[in-house]
């Protein structure tokens, strides 16, 4: 489902703030891969997100998504393949409208428009019945504003809107990293469920080495711009946290793991 060959990335080339993000990455997903990306600070995580996505393009290398060559598209040609939540709840959702209008929005993205105005009865129970997915009671406040939600449930609707029309790539940024633990472990749940139910393949960015773990049926870790270890099957249902700090010492040759990766 998603064919990364090979791609590399350097930002501001030949001048003192050249950085070079991306060295020769190579990542092969099957249809229904659940990947968690773990990393420290400058390791290439974001990077490779966002060259998936198309933010920008890469240098070399190309990038597949389900059998189609993206690698020359601009972001917005390549939406219609993806579903993306950011770290940021604030930006998948619109304020100011209600909880049915934002996933009625979800539901026609892509769609022809019709004169038909408004949300229908069947549609709005087709609602109520997805929310209840979430477990935060947001089925029973279909006219909220979603203004008035908190940032856990803004981003666990922000989750559903994205996966609305089973994407062909799902990609989470850090998508708790802005959360509480007790209301990013909610969302976290919530995800699994989501993930699971439609065998969403799915990349998702964390810093946390427990979430890391526990999530998914593989984990990769980036180091300096390149993936330093690929882990799943029982080798990763067997995984604790003190083996993924002694296998990234031996990856990389440094006891040194960034700071956030260890507090995560």
């Amino acid at each position: 489902m998603l064919d990364v060959k090979n791609i590399y990335k350097t930002f501001n080339p030949g001048t003192v703030n050249e950085k070079t993000a991306l060295r020769g990455v190579s990542l092969h997903l099957e249809d229904g891969d659940f990947v968690t990306v773990i990393g420290g600070n400058g390791a290439g995580k974001s990077t490779l997100l966002n060259a998936v996505a198309g933010t920008w393009l890469v240098d070399e290398g190309s990038i597949s998504i389900g059998g189609v060559d993206v690698t020359h598209l601009p972001e917005h040609k390549r939406a219609k393949y993806i579903g993306r939540v950011f770290q940021d709840p604030m930006m998948g959702t619109a304020a100011t409208m209600q909880i049915e209008e934002n996933l009625a929005l979800a539901a026609r993205r892509g769609k022809g428009r019709t004169l038909r105005r408004g949300i229908a009865r069947e549609e709005r129970e087709n609602y109520r019945e997805l929310l209840k997915i979430l477990d935060l009671g947001l089925e029973d406040r279909l006219t909220t504003k979603v203004g008035l939600l908190s940032g856990g449930q803004r981003q666990a609707l922000t989750l559903l809107m994205a996966t609305l029309q089973r994407p062909d790539l799902l990609l989470l940024d850090e998508h708790t990293a802005a959360l509480d633990p007790k209301t990013a472990a909610k969302v976290l749940d919530a995800t699994e469920r989501i993930v699971n139910k439609d065998k969403l393949t799915t990349l998702m960015i964390t810093h946390n080495m427990k979430d890391a773990i526990i999530h998914g049926n593989r984990l990769i870790m980036m180091y300096d711009g390149q993936i330093v270890l690929d882990i799943s099957g029982e080798d990763k249902k067997k995984l604790t946290v003190e083996d993924l700090l002694a296998k990234f010492g031996q990856a990389t040759g440094s006891d040194e793991a960034d700071d956030k990766l260890l507090l995560g």
